[in-house]
């Protein structure tokens, strides 16, 4: 499933909408002799592979690549330790909200996508589960794909999302709502138990500066949203609330929740707070308030918005080990370009770590301080 241009001195192939492959072309034609475009894509070692959508370059990381799942935020797994385990298959996105707190979309911040095979994130969500279900009898092991962006740019969504339900007991996702349609969801009831999304107005023009795209259709994602609740997938409707912004829309958006049926198994909504993170958006004007505030706000509305982990089943399970401490000194090798500039991602016991404000390249050894460990996800510095 790909399509063919030629465009100057390359030949660029765009595999799912979503993958875009970049080969000289004196080299194409070298190879063409002999091989298939589909051999050439996946065998020619002078390439390039880019995001389709964010333009970005891109990593597409399979068992092969020896590179890890675990120990970045951006990609992979996440365990937080409890029975809910975190499933990021790619990063980019096709809206460009004001809010991001990831900057995602056409970015000023971010120069790297990854995207990992379906098969290989799997096989190690498998493992993960397997090690969960070791220590902690008796819970439902949860999949919940979310990420640094909008999961379903992810070309084989609904392929993972079958095969986790294999593994998992409940597979729940996050989206904006954009790329489904009433066919995409027929297709994954009975495998998808729970979809979160994103809708922060039902105003078109409000809906539109707040998605940061003029082409934004709210009236599609409000079609997709009666569709789900109309569907054996559960509706969770998850309005960000930015002061100043849409503070008139939150009513109406749990209204329409109401309206259409959401949350007939967990929670219909989860309003949550605009937050403002260093490398994230900041739009023009709009209020930061205390989490005091934010949830007694809630509270005037409707008791029910105030959220806590069992009202999805979350519960407290045995993490993995660490593999390093804080201030432990690493030497390790690079292996990719971090997500923004300055930063390169290493590998070092089976795990990825991100190395910050750095000028070295990829291949280079370098000796680093470990800065973070939370969760596995691990974040260094130079020394």
């Amino acid at each position: 499933m790909f399509r063919k241009t030629f465009e100057g001195n390359e030949v660029v192939f765009v595999i799912r909408d979503v993958i875009e492959v970049r080969i000289p072309r004196k080299v194409y034609e070298k190879y063409s002799r002999r091989y298939s475009d589909e051999e050439i894509i996946t065998y020619c070692e002078h390439k390039n592979i880019y995001n389709h959508i964010t333009k970005r370059r891109m990593y597409y990381i399979t068992k092969e690549s020896g590179i890890p799942l675990i120990g970045h935020t951006a990609f992979g797994l996440i365990d937080r330790g409890t029975n809910l385990i975190q499933v990021r298959p790619c990063s980019g996105c096709n809206l460009n909200c004001i809010f991001c707190s990831v900057d995602e979309g056409i970015s000023k911040t971010r120069v790297t996508d990854y995207m990992i095979d379906p098969d290989y994130i799997l096989e190690e969500f498998e493992k993960l589960a397997e090690f969960k279900r070791r220590h902690c009898k008796g819970v439902k092991i949860e999949a919940h794909i979310d990420g640094q962006g909008e999961p379903f740019i992810y070309p084989y969504m609904v392929d993972l999302i079958k095969r986790l339900k294999d593994i998992a007991d409940i597979v729940s996702v996050q989206t904006n709502g954009t790329l489904l349609d009433e066919k995409k969801i027929s297709e994954l009831e009975g495998y998808l138990d729970r979809i979160n999304l994103s809708i922060n107005s039902l105003d078109g023009k409000k809906a539109k500066l707040l998605a940061g795209r003029a082409d934004y259709d709210i009236d599609h994602v409000k079609s997709i949203a009666k569709e789900i609740a109309d569907s054996e997938i559960d509706l969770l409707i998850a309005p960000v609330w930015v002061p100043k912004y849409n503070d008139g829309d939150i009513m109406e958006i749990l209204e329409f929740g109401k309206r259409i049926g959401a949350g007939r198994i967990w929670k219909p909504f989860g309003v949550q707070k605009y937050i403002k993170y260093r490398f994230g958006r900041h739009p023009k004007g709009a209020k930061i308030i205390s989490f005091r505030d934010f949830y007694s706000r809630l509270r005037e509305i409707d008791r029910n918005l105030i959220l806590s982990p069992r009202d999805f089943g979350i519960v407290k399970c045995r993490s993995l080990p660490k593999r390093f401490k804080i201030g432990e000194r690493v030497k390790l090798r690079l292996e990719m370009h971090g997500r923004i500039k300055g930063e390169m991602i290493g590998i070092a016991r089976d795990r990825v770590i991100q190395v910050t404000a750095t000028n070295k390249k990829i291949g280079e050894v370098v000796n680093v301080r470990i800065t973070r460990n939370q969760h596995n996800i691990y974040v260094a510095t130079p020394v």
